[in-house]
């Protein structure tokens, strides 16, 4: 099957939506699917407002119609809600192409936390770009409860996984630190909630892995803190496996890739009781919720690491494409169908 992807969120971005979507993007390539990929690479670009990090296309709805036309996808998905994502939705439209998104990010809490625009306003634009979605893909029960309760319709399943072969607990400790060692992986934006983690008055060590708008702020405001910057593939999971707690502070993520990513290296996690962390550790034995998060990252510490890793093995990417694929076949008809 030919499936077209089109997305504003891509490389070199460092984030879970481009992490699912490489991962999705591999699994595809080895299950023989032709994926073709439209991202803000083939356009010009500006700086996103307070978010320079990021490049937005300039790009529009005509533009996509030329590539629809050209490329003649059996099955088109629109991963996000930026200029690459709403022109491909318009060209869609013009041609009665039918097609199905996704929801990753809590964009209207996101929005209000940086601008003074209601919450209400965001999530009826975002209710108007989904609507003509054969599907919407979300990757958890409590956000499809969300999302039906501000009036979404369509929605579907599309579960995450983690590569179990790259973050592993058996390799050797890169950390020489006072234990224990607490770290959290993430982008540094104030949406993240990282100050909840770093103003945590805790015992040992604190490590921050990645990078963005509030970094330096954060290393400033937090000197005794160890800030390691923005590492990927067999850095990042050293860093992982060489922590004894993996801390996530985020009050607003939608799934939390890392949450498994810190599972299968047998890191136990620290987290607040919210969606995100509730659907993909709640109840699992491998976390500490509490709104208290620093006695959450204390308790956290007595989970075995072997747990966490046993956990991690039951989430695989292959199972996460799997529904992704069957949802792409129902949104695209029968031409698809054929071609699977």
């Amino acid at each position: 099957m030919k499936i077209l992807i089109a997305t504003d969120a891509w490389e070199p971005q460092v984030n879970g939506v481009v992490r699912t979507l490489q991962a999705t993007i591999l699994d595809l390539h080895r299950r023989g699917h032709v994926v073709r990929m439209v991202t803000p690479q083939d356009f010009q670009t500006f700086a996103m407002p307070t978010y320079p990090d990021i490049r937005l296309a300039m790009v529009t709805a005509g533009a996509m119609r030329d590539v629809l036309v050209a490329e003649q996808p059996d099955a088109i998905h629109i991963a996000t809600e930026g200029p690459i994502g709403w022109a491909m939705r318009g060209a869609c439209l013009a041609l009665r192409q039918r097609f199905t998104t996704s929801y990753h990010t809590r964009f209207p809490e996101y929005v209000s936390a940086r601008v003074p625009v209601p919450e209400w306003m965001t999530y009826a634009m975002l209710r108007h770009f989904h609507a003509p979605a054969a599907h919407v893909m979300v990757s958890t029960r409590s956000m499809r409860a969300d999302l039906m309760a501000h009036g979404f319709a369509h929605l579907v399943h599309w579960p995450r996984g983690v590569d179990t072969h790259l973050f592993h607990p058996d390799q050797p400790s890169v950390l020489d630190l006072p234990r224990p060692i607490f770290l959290t992986v993430s982008r540094l934006a104030l949406e993240k909630n990282i100050e909840a983690f770093l103003s945590l008055d805790l015992p040992g060590s604190k490590v921050v892995v990645g990078d963005g708008p509030q970094a330096d702020a954060l290393k400033a405001r937090f000197p005794l803190a160890h800030f390691a910057g923005l590492r990927q593939g067999a850095d990042l999971a050293a860093l992982y496996a060489s922590a004894d707690t993996f801390v996530f502070p985020s009050l607003t993520d939608t799934f939390g890739i890392v949450l498994l990513e810190a599972a299968a290296s047998g890191l136990p996690v620290a987290a607040f009781p919210v969606p995100g962390p509730s659907d993909v550790v709640g109840g699992s034995g491998v976390a500490c919720l509490d709104r208290d998060l620093g006695r959450a990252c204390l308790d956290a510490l007595t989970i075995p690491r072997n747990r966490c890793r046993a956990f991690a093995m039951t989430r695989s990417w292959p199972a996460a494409t799997e529904a992704f694929l069957a949802n792409l076949v129902c949104a695209a008809g029968d031409r698809a169908a054929r071609a699977a």
